[in-house]
């Protein structure tokens, strides 16, 4: 595969990386920072707060502090050559077509569509899937800079109408709307204060649940509580709709209504949190008296409504005259739960009889985690996750194993959509050196069929991925993911990047990334370790890292970069570490722990000041994780200690560190990154650059149009660049030229 001149011979140049002279490493001058004088006291011991004023983002002094802080950044990221040639080359591999997995409404198929670098991918529509599709909707038309985005779509039974939410700035904050799908036209009401929720539609087209919070004092810092479930009637305003569920007695439970297949009943979800636990209710839909029945009331495990059935009793004509009692019909349900199996099962439960005593077991546990189940075709379609890898198996409804699914290699799959009486599902199957393919797979007969296949300019034979697995400091064996180019000598010289989350369940499985090609394009190894704290191996594994247990991921982690030295695969000033979100968290806790380990941090909306994360947003809802300082003093002390802005060292030489936020991201609130910066501005010593990243008019990541993506994969990879000691002999030069270059008269 050929790629543009200057990209690969300044490819090539890398296998020779130069040191920086001097002038690229000059110390740099930092934005001052007030220290303030609050304290705060927790279970009897004084915590000083001194950056409290950056938690108001609106404020003067904190626009002021944000104005610097980007100045100096942009004119960090400026100076570096390779940039402009990183934004050409993510560019470049953008540009190809892709396609989302289609699903069924109605006579209608619907799909996501993205022709290259559009900024946010279009829904279609077709008859058939050899039609040419109409739009439905278009998220590009929706702003000029893309940054108002589309973040949920819900279809009606027949395909005829479409409620979407969209979302301004990145926000978690969504207003719904209601299109016509043919015609394309919008109605004229809105639904506003939608988070964390989806959109369920009646079959009459009638109308959708949602659910929803109270309006905010502030959009971005206003504690996210008392969500209610509602429903909103075509044709109404919003003070009109109905209210279904709420629990005043408990604000931090939130709702989510799902209507089943048949439109007969309403399911209802409750969560608090972010375990995996939730209650369970229905409602009858068919009677207009009905009211809410609760099947399971307790958070003590999952329980997921995978499809149901009304079983009648179909007796003989002759059994009928003859006056035998006939049965009550039975409404079966089928559950994915994790009730006393904690990787996951799947039982029958009758309506009417819920009981765990009458519970039928259709699935049951096995030793891999079950990921997701579906009914499509009168079975079951079950993933699980072996070692972090799909597999993929259908079964009967009455748990009887029909057949596994031919993957097309060793990667991630998802989907298998569909209605419980047709056979025809999709599936998206995608690997780190496999850009997602959709595959079309029929139930009965086990036949997959390319639906589509994206065509990435790379050729993936020059590149190797392999799983390893190492011990962490207690012994845990603990695997991982390696992709570079094939031939890597091991000589501890390879530039490396090493990803980490380890938290909430969630499983790091194989997907193609472009920032990762890229990346191994240029030479350098690309690692994702399967932490504890993550969902990998069951609710045992993801305890394992959470609340006292929480300095075991960071364990994980830095064992993680040991083996990576150990093996040959690079050494501390040619190894970085990045993580987002709670992965932010991840490496702002180990560069404050080990900052000799590693040569460069990449910290993105992270969650880093653990005493007081919970005042914000949602932030209460991760106390599952986590804990909080209200808890008790141990888990106060336990979290001050590994709290990354309250655990950093004056004097400290840490390692080049570009922290990453968004000032609009009310998820995790700018403010942790905003101390965290300030602080580890402060107190580090030496030339290792340490930035803060600003994006403006984004969010906690979701929604981020492709533009703002590849500016930011370009940044980072910049700055990673020269934080290595990647630049060739050539580009400092340039830079070095360009700063003794004569000023031009009058400026």
């Amino acid at each position: 595969m050929i790629l543009a001149a200057t990209w690969l011979s300044a490819t090539l140049a890398f296998a020779a990386p130069a040191s920086p002279p001097a002038e690229t490493t000059a110390t740099l001058e930092y934005p001052s920072a007030r220290r303030g004088d609050v304290v705060n006291t927790y279970h009897g011991t004084t915590v000083a707060d001194p950056y409290r004023w950056l938690e108001d983002p609106d404020s003067a002094e904190t626009r002021q502090w944000v104005d610097a802080q980007v100045a100096v950044t942009t004119a960090y990221l400026d100076d570096i050559p390779r940039r402009d040639l990183l934004n050409t080359r993510l560019t470049e591999l953008w540009s190809f077509e892709r396609f989302s997995s289609p699903e069924r409404y109605g006579d209608r198929y619907f799909f996501h569509h993205n022709s290259g670098t559009q900024d946010h991918s279009v829904l279609y529509t077709a008859q058939r899937l050899t039609d040419k599709p109409i739009v439905v909707l278009d998220p590009n038309t929706l702003s000029k800079d893309g940054t108002i985005s589309v973040k949920l779509t819900s279809i009606s039974e027949d395909g005829t109408l479409m409620a979407y939410g969209t979302s301004d700035g990145g926000s978690d904050w969504i207003t719904l709307h209601i299109r016509d799908v043919l015609s394309g036209r919008d109605l004229t009401e809105s639904v506003k204060w939608v988070k964390f929720s989806d959109a369920s539609w009646t079959h009459d087209n009638n109308g959708f649940f949602y659910s929803r919070y109270p309006e905010p004092e502030s959009a971005l810092e206003s504690v996210n509580e008392h969500q209610k479930l509602y429903f909103h009637q075509i044709g109404t305003t919003q003070d009109q709709d109905t209210l279904i569920y709420q629990n005043p007695d408990d604000p931090k439970m939130g709702y989510g209504g799902t209507v089943n297949e048949t439109g007969t009943t309403l399911f209802i979800y409750g969560w608090k949190g972010t375990d995996d636990k939730n209650t369970l209710s229905a409602l009858d839909l068919q009677s207009d008296d009905a009211e809410v029945v609760s099947i399971f009331d307790d958070i003590d495990a999952s329980y997921s409504v995978i499809g149901d059935t009304l079983i009648t009793d179909e007796r003989s004509w002759i059994q009928r005259l003859f006056g035998e009692p006939q049965q009550p019909d039975t409404h079966r349900l089928w559950i994915k739960t994790n009730k006393n199996a904690p990787k996951g099962r799947v039982i029958a439960v009758d309506l009417a009889t819920p009981d765990e005593a009458n519970w039928t077991e259709i699935i049951p546990e096995s030793d891999h985690v079950l990921k997701g189940v579906s009914m499509v075709g009168g079975h079951l379609v079950a993933t699980t996750l072996e070692d972090a890898k799909s597999v993929v198996t259908v079964y009967a409804l009455d748990g009887e194993r029909v057949r596994g699914v031919a993957l097309p290699g060793i990667g991630s799959a998802y989907g298998f959509e569909g209605k419980s009486d047709a056979s025809e599902t999709f599936y998206a199957f995608t690997g780190f050196t496999s850009p997602t393919a959709i595959y079309r797979y029929d139930v009965l007969t086990g036949k997959s069929v390319l639906w589509k296949r994206p065509n990435v300019d790379f050729e993936p034979s020059e590149y190797t991925t392999k799983q390893v697995f190492f011990e962490s400091n207690d012994g845990t064996r603990v695997p991982m993911f390696l992709m570079h180019k094939v031939g890597l000598d091991l000589s501890g010289d390879n530039p490396t990047i090493l990803y980490g989350y380890g938290g909430f369940n969630i499983s790091l499985t194989p997907s193609f990334s472009l920032s990762r090609l890229i990346w191994m394009e240029m030479g350098g190894v690309y690692a994702v370790a399967n932490l504890r704290g993550g969902g990998e191996y069951g609710e045992e594994w993801h305890s394992g890292g959470t609340q006292l247990n929480k300095q075991n991921v960071f364990d994980d982690f830095i064992s993680a970069a040991e083996f990576l030295i150990d093996q040959g695969y690079t050494r501390p000033d040619k190894l970085a570490i990045q993580g987002g979100s709670n992965g932010g968290l991840l490496v702002g806790a180990c560069i404050a722990q080990r900052p000799e380990l590693f040569g460069a941090a990449i910290p993105a909306v992270g969650v880093l000041d653990m005493l007081r994360y919970h005042k914000f947003t949602i932030g209460w809802a991760w106390a599952d994780d986590y804990g909080t300082v209200d808890d008790s003093p141990e888990m106060f002390s336990y979290l001050h200690n590994y709290s990354p802005v309250h655990n950093l060292t004056l004097g400290t030489r840490y390692p080049s560190t570009m922290v990453v936020t968004a000032d609009h991201d009310d998820r995790v609130v700018p403010a942790h990154s905003f101390k965290f910066a300030a602080e580890l501005q402060r107190t580090h010593e030496g030339d290792n650059p340490v930035l803060i990243r600003i994006e403006t008019r984004a969010g906690h990541g979701g929604g981020t149009p492709v533009s703002k993506r590849i500016e930011q994969a370009a940044d980072q990879f910049a700055f990673l660049v020269r934080s290595l000691g990647m630049e060739t002999e050539d580009e400092l030069r340039k830079t070095e030229d360009e700063e003794n270059a004569p000023t031009p008269s009058g400026q």
